[in-house]
């Protein structure tokens, strides 16, 4: 079955696009106090590495590099893969595992809350037939559940503790499945080799500007935080309020 792309080049409306933009601007803000909470020599680093990035897939994306889907490898996977390349990296590298332990844990817990404004946009991508509604909260993905719990769980973890880490373990496992569920759901009905949902109305809006930055940095930082959090509950040593 061939998707229905009838709206690939079709431009989401603008107040959606600077929703997102903030909603991204929102997520980069929170890491890096994340690591400036600890790391504050590494701050001005990784903003600048992380910039460099957001502004290179960006680009492409606004000269429509990524909607030509003839090429193989498809070009989305640049975006997708080489953040995933960096985040196994850190974790199989000792400098990388320094730095993921020195992440602040309750600045990542708290970060989770962007994703209910990545709800939102992606509620309003459907109205504008930009995404299926099966990736919104009134199709298959209640991911809005972690980013409406992250901030209550984040309180009662650090700022008044009466949550142990076990509960704070199971929380992160479970957004961490949550993720992974839209992130399949978006993966699968999206206009590639393997599509196979939504062909009715597939995922076109990662592929443009500046929705490409959902799976290029945005979803890559909270999954890089699902996996710090539960490596450092896992891991026996004692818990501070500075994570």
């Amino acid at each position: 079955m061939q998707p229905n792309l009838a709206y690939l080049l079709t431009k989401p409306p603008l107040w959606l696009a600077v929703f997102f933009a903030l909603t991204t601007a929102l997520t980069l803000f929170a890491f890096l106090m994340a690591v400036r909470q600890s790391m504050p020599k590494r701050t001005f680093p990784i903003l600048a590495g992380l910039l460099i990035w957001l502004v290179v897939i960006g680009l492409l994306a606004g000269q429509d590099f990524f909607v030509n889907l003839h090429a193989r490898p498809p070009r989305l996977s640049l975006a997708v893969l080489l953040p995933i390349l960096l985040i196994v990296t850190l974790f199989v590298s000792p400098s990388g595992r320094r730095f993921l332990d020195a992440l602040s844990l309750p600045t990542i817990t708290y970060l989770n809350s962007v994703r209910v404004l990545v709800e939102i946009v992606l509620y309003g991508l459907f109205i504008h037939h930009q995404v299926p509604e099966l990736i919104t909260f009134e199709g298959r993905n209640v991911d809005i559940i972690a980013g409406l719990t992250a901030p209550i769980v984040a309180y009662f973890s650090f700022n008044r503790p009466a949550v142990s880490t076990r509960w704070l373990l199971i929380w992160n496992v479970l957004a961490l499945l949550l993720l992974i569920n839209v992130v399949t759901h978006a993966i699968l009905s999206a206009p590639l080799p393997f599509q196979q949902l939504a062909f009715e109305q597939p995922n076109v809006a990662i592929l443009k500007f500046p929705f490409i930055w959902l799976p290029g940095f945005v979803v890559p930082v909270i999954l890089l935080g699902h996996l710090v959090a539960i490596r450092r509950l896992i891991m026996p040593q004692p818990r501070s309020t500075n994570g």
